[in-house]
């Protein structure tokens, strides 16, 4: 199981759309709105990394009022 934070810029006045609509997809474990340099943080997981990556660019990346990702994976050093 490989699990990751997605860090998400909206639009203005989009970040709870956004996350209520994120957190309906399969493979989001939560999804929260947030203050900051981020709008809303979700935390997600895939099977594999290369499934982990279609999540993010299939899915999430597909949200309406999205301006920009980024995706951290969870390590276990």
């Amino acid at each position: 199981m490989v699990q990751a934070y997605i860090l998400i810029q909206t639009e203005v006045g989009k970040a709870s759309t956004v996350a209520e609509t994120i957190s309906k997809i399969p493979g989001v474990v939560q999804a929260e709105d947030v203050t900051g340099p981020y709008d809303v943080i979700v935390r997600a997981q895939a099977d594999t990394v290369d499934d982990l990556g279609r999540l993010v660019v299939a899915r999430v990346q597909q949200v309406d009022g999205i301006t920009r990702t980024l995706t951290c994976p969870v390590v276990h050093i």
